[in-house]
Order: structure tokens, then sequence, then C-alpha cells
């Protein structure tokens, strides 16, 4: 594999292939699969990753906003693709692009079947979210009969599936909480397809909702940040591989003497003679300015260099006073050898939030 001679984000495909089937594994058959491709794929490259999923035999996409969905089928992506959180000002243009709405509320449930109506719908697909102690979108249990009289008064809108989410299906120690979670669901399940007179799919689990809890897979998962290698324990995390790998170069390097300062407000200062490598990659790239003081680091030729100082819009600095290298060699940020949860975690944060924001102007290479 060749060495990064600028900041790229490397995109590894046989490692999505890989995360994949590994997470399809734990279903049973009948069990549909939805890949969660949000966020620009949760930092990596929306499109590429739909359309290798879609080779895999992926059966369904979702995607946060209208927007984000148009540009998968604007670029030929043909899997059915499931909007989460869709405001009623895009509804025309997600009938347009044969996009999926998760309706949440009375407000979105009625001027989506409003917008329907007037473009001439029937049956169209949608999918009625719960909202069973996230208490962030969703319809509550007393909306049963609001709903089911809404749905049934139109022909123009079906409900394809009923949703909710878990609060903390990769924390054990909530097991109980999400075991009460599951109860709940399967409660309003039931009692809609009741009142409703068919049974919708029904898709409760994410990432670690899958790999904890096989007895909510029901009709079909949610799998976002496993499919990107990330399993939210350790015992996960060692069977899955992430696909993205963050790498940079050294540009130059500076011999510093005890007393003397590095980068802005002179926030680091040096406690002896020391190596200070300057990496091409800053805050407007991704790399938050939370990293800095030593709290983040990268990999270089296979030892950690901490990042000394803030860091900067478009730089940041590394302590290399203990590493043999020079300008033009390979930085990682993150990847396989150093992850993104062990350098998001020094921050106090999760990789998701790094991985998600890793700026457009950071060019995406792709692999196999």
């Amino acid at each position: 594999m060749a060495k990064a001679q600028e900041t790229v984000l490397e995109l590894n495909l046989n490692s999505l292939s890989h995360n994949f089937e590994y997470l399809k594994s734990k279903l049973k058959p009948s069990t549909k699969f939805l890949g969660v491709v949000k966020a620009f794929a949760y930092g990596s490259d929306a499109v590429v990753v739909a359309k290798h999923l879609e080779k895999l035999g992926v059966d369904y996409f979702a995607v946060a906003y209208v927007n984000e969905g148009i540009v998968l089928r604007e670029n030929g992506v043909t899997t059915p693709i499931l909007v989460l959180h869709p405001q009623p000002i895009n509804f025309k243009a997600l009938i347009e692009h044969c996009l999926e709405p998760s309706l949440y509320n009375a407000k979105v449930l009625n001027e989506f079947i409003e917008t329907a109506t007037k473009q001439g719908q029937k049956d169209y697909p949608v999918h009625i979210k719960f909202n069973t102690g996230l208490n962030r979108l969703g319809f509550s249990e007393n909306d049963i009969p609001f709903i089911i009289n809404k749905l049934k008064s139109t022909k123009c809108v079906k409900a394809k599936s009923v949703f909710s989410h878990l609060v903390a299906s990769e924390d054990l120690d909530e097991k109980e909480f999400t075991e009460n979670q599951i109860k709940k669901f399967i409660s309003i399940a039931e009692r809609f397809a009741d009142l409703i007179g068919y049974k919708p799919w029904l898709h409760l689990c994410n990432t670690s909702g899958l790999l904890n809890y096989p007895n909510a897979h029901f009709d079909m998962v949610r799998c976002g940040i496993g499919l990107y290698g990330f399993g939210n324990s350790f015992k996960e995390d060692k069977n899955l591989i992430p696909i993205a790998s963050l790498k940079s170069v050294i540009s130059q390097i500076h011999n510093i003497e005890k007393g003397e300062s590095v980068g802005y407000n002179r926030s680091y200062r040096a406690s002896k003679s020391e190596r200070i490598a300057t990496i091409p990659i800053g805050h407007a790239d991704g790399i938050s300015r939370i990293y800095g003081q030593g709290k983040g680091f990268v990999s270089i030729n296979g030892k950690s260099a901490p990042i000394a100082g803030n860091v900067c819009m478009d730089m940041l600095m590394v302590n290399i006073t203990n590493i043999e290298c020079k300008e033009g060699d390979e930085v990682i940020v993150f990847g396989q050898e150093n992850s993104a949860s062990n350098l998001a975690e020094s921050a106090g944060t999760i990789s998701y939030e790094i991985l998600t924001a890793i700026s457009s102007r950071v060019r995406r290479t792709f692999t196999k």
C-alpha cells in the first residue's frame, strides 16, 4: 500500500465487506439489513459506500435528511432509502426521488399526507417512528388511535414499518432499561397492527442492539457504526475492521530549546531540547482543538506522538523527540493501527464524532 504524501482519508472496501458479512451473520436469513449511510456514510463517502453495499445485497439504506437521499439517487443508487428526520419543506422532493419518510409527530404526518395527496400517490411507503425512551423523535403510544385514524382515512400512504430507537444498547449496565424498551416496542407494534389490520415491518436494533439483543432483531436491523468498523465494545471491535484510515505526512521538523513555545498563544513550552513535527491537518479538516495540549496523538513509524499546543486551522504540531523520523514520513492520525476510538477517547469523545467530522477538503482514496 502506497505511503501517504499528503493528507488523505483512505477507505478500504474489503473491510466494509467484512463488516457487512460479519454483522449479517448474526441475523436470521429472513431479517433484512438496513445500512445507515447518513453524514456522508459516517464521514467516508456515501455514494461509494452505498454502491458497494448494494453489490453485497443490502436491503435498505437510511439517511438523516432528504438531500442526502437525493445525492444517492442522482448517483444511481436504487435500493429503498429511509429518511430518518425529514422536514415538511422537502416532502415534494422526497416523493420525486422515491425516498421514504420517517413520520414522527402529528405535524409531519398531516403534512406528508397532504403532499402525497397533491402528488397523486397511492400507498406511498411511510415509516412510523415511536419514542420508547430516547425522548428525541417519535410518537407516543397514546398517539396510536390518532395515527390509525389518519392512515385509514387516506389511500395515499401506507405504513411500511413501525420502528423505534434503543437508548443504551451498548451499555450492559442498562440492560434492564433496554429490555423494558423492547417490551414497550412490542406492545406498541402489536396494538398498531391490530388496529391497522395488517402487519408493518418492525425494526428497533442499531449495531449494538444487533450484537447484544438478538431477541429484538424483528424484521430488520439498522446498522451504522458497525459497518464502518466499530462495535462499541472491546470484544466486538476485535471482530470488525475500521474502513477508514486518516493519513498525512510530516511537512517540517523544528528543533527547539527548553523554554521555547509551540503554536498559537504559546500554549506549549518545551521542558528540554525537543523535536517538533508539523502535520498538514487541522481543525478545518476535522481534528478539533479539543485534541490539542497533549490529549490527542498521531502515530509515526509505529510510535505515538502527542499533539503539542493548540491545533491550528490547517496544521497541528506533534512532539517527535523520541521518534526516529524525517520530513516526508507518513503520519497515521487514525486507522487500524491507531484506532479512531482510542484517539476520540483521549479527548473525552466518541469515534462517531471524529469520523463524521472529517472535512470534505480531505481527499478520499479507495482501496480493495
